[in-house]
């Protein structure tokens, strides 16, 4: 579906979008499948106040709100995005970007390195996580009111050109300079892979972009190398991605000319899409992990494999969110995302929820869930008004599934409340977690000889409990001591994990994380039997 550069790009996408105010957009280079003409009442309204209206008025921010409001009247995933809401979409899934490789903490104006890319710009310069970054290019960084956008604006550029900063490493006071030259960074959707017994692998995705099924590739074939015969597939949290990523991710599992999912729409013809014989997991045993927030791409993968009897899905209802949009570019970068089809797993089922209550009702509805009690109850679960209705959708071999609302899993295993208390969230959103690490944790860290080792031999005492909590308690004013009590061991576990990934990356974090999930137990349990 991709064309040329210098021909405009067209992608079908399947993503999970929030709310987007417009700022700039063309009709100049909208793909010919939509045409404006000077006729057109939009065109014209916009013209009017462009020429005669009484005040100075940014009319290309009005364009961008207008097309958005028009876009929003159809359905919740048809959106218009500025600029950089395109560029940040589309780097995401087509898996990285010109840049120096490094992620980072912004902590009293100043940037700590956090995590930095495996044979990124950055690591090749000998930067490493702890590095304070306070100059570069000879001029004043840290202390300059940092924002994510200007750290942007830095560090990203051209292909081979470069940057001199200057650093402070971690436990010095000594000002270092290191020369980096801008390169392509890669974007990895694969969050881990390892074994979690001597026969049972698991990885976890986080989207599905254009590299994703190539890396799960990588990633089983040095799973299989350590002796896996079973395997879970983690697509929790997953909001979706390229359609032709998850029916490539669902090949790998599937036999020849099974169907995978079909897509159709008044103005597009039903496409069905089939798996090939070259997939390289079609006969082992296979769970796959969802949750409320698993959504299209992941759905379409899900849908597929429970429809075909290939796996048992483990976990929660996943968001419901059965529409395809394309993507159409203008001149200036911006773009439209149109939805113009839906799709339908192998059974026939559309699994879009409902949103004929407004966009507002719709975007709440994972909240009602919640108020309902859905999250912690199976029964809460099947009291929903979709799964009271009598379903005409069976599995291959006979199985009953349901329309309508997102994949109900084959395994119901609750939210954990003590993840969802307040204190929590609170901790997560103000990155207190991960300034803690950088700020207290890593004279500790350089004790442990490797992320497994500090894994395996370290547990947080409850004096490092305490001292975490005062830490926090200067950003967070009121600590509830109820919520406090009733996170402890989550608390525990959160502060671990971000030492862990500290120390080694996203796989040594959910090492940690995982240790205790209910979910994952319930996935190997299932495996096992």
């Amino acid at each position: 579906m991709k064309k040329t550069a210098g021909i405009i790009f067209r992608s079908v996408i399947l993503l999970l979008l929030g709310v987007t105010i417009g700022l700039l957009a063309s009709n100049n280079e909208l793909n010919t499948r939509i045409s404006f003409d000077g006729n057109d009442k939009v065109s014209k309204a916009l013209d009017l106040v462009r020429h005669n209206y009484v005040d100075s008025v940014n009319v290309d921010s009005i364009e961008g709100s207008t097309v958005n409001r028009l876009l929003q009247n159809l359905d919740p995933h048809s959106l218009y995005l500025p600029p950089q809401q395109a560029t940040n979409i589309n780097e995401r899934l087509e898996g990285g970007f010109m840049g120096i490789g490094i992620e980072y903490l912004l902590l009293r104006d100043t940037l700590v390195i956090t995590q930095v890319n495996q044979n990124g710009p950055a690591a090749k310069a000998g930067i490493i996580a702890g590095d304070k970054i306070i100059a570069v290019d000879h001029k004043n960084f840290s202390g300059t009111h940092l924002t994510v956008a200007k750290v942007n604006k830095i560090f990203r550029g051209p292909k081979d050109s470069q940057l001199l900063i200057a650093i402070i490493p971690a436990g010095s006071k000594d000002t270092k300079f290191r020369t980096i030259k801008r390169d392509h960074v890669d974007l990895s959707s694969m969050d881990a892979a390892y074994m979690l017994t001597p026969a049972t692998g698991y990885i976890k995705i986080s989207k599905f972009a254009s590299t994703t099924d190539a890396d799960f590739r990588k990633a089983l074939a040095k799973l299989k190398a350590d002796g896996m015969q079973k395997l879970v597939l983690d697509i929790r949290g997953n909001g979706g991605g390229y359609l032709n990523t998850a029916t490539a991710l669902a090949d790998e599992f599937l036999t020849k000319k099974q169907l995978i999912v079909y897509t159709k729409g008044v103005h597009e013809p039903r496409t069905d899409y089939f798996a090939t014989d070259s997939g390289n997991f079609q006969h082992g045993k296979l769970a796959v992990l969802i949750d409320e927030y698993s959504a299209s791409a992941s759905e379409i993968l899900a849908g597929a494999l429970q429809d075909l009897d290939r796996a048992t899905i483990v976990g929660r209802r996943s968001f419901g969110k059965g529409l395809v949009q394309e993507q159409f570019p203008f001149g200036d970068g911006s773009a439209i995302n149109l939805t113009i089809a839906r799709y339908y797993t192998p059974s026939g089922r559309s699994i879009q929820k409902s949103y004929s209550r407004g966009i507002d009702n719709y975007r709440n509805e994972l909240a009602q869930r919640m108020r309902k009690g859905e999250l912690f109850s199976e029964e809460n679960n099947l009291k929903d008004s979709i799964f009271r209705v009598p379903s005409n959708y069976h599995t291959s071999s006979g199985r009953k599934v349901f329309s309508g609302g997102g994949i109900m899993p084959d395994i119901f295993v609750p939210a954990d409340t003590m993840q969802n208390s307040y204190l929590l969230q609170e901790l997560n959103n103000r990155q207190l977690f991960s300034a803690y690490v950088v700020d207290k944790m890593q004279p500790m860290l350089i004790k442990y000889t490797s992320d497994d080792d500090f894994v395996k031999h370290y547990t947080v005492s409850d004096a490092e409990l305490d001292n975490f909590i005062r830490y926090a308690s200067q950003s967070i004013k009121r600590i509830d001591p109820r919520d406090m009590q009733k996170s402890k061991e989550s608390i525990k576990t959160q502060l671990k994990a971000f030492a862990a990934r500290f120390k080694g990356g996203d796989e040594a974090f959910f090492k940690v994380i995982n240790a205790d999930d209910a979910a994952l137990k319930k996935a190997i349990e299932c495996l096992d039997r």
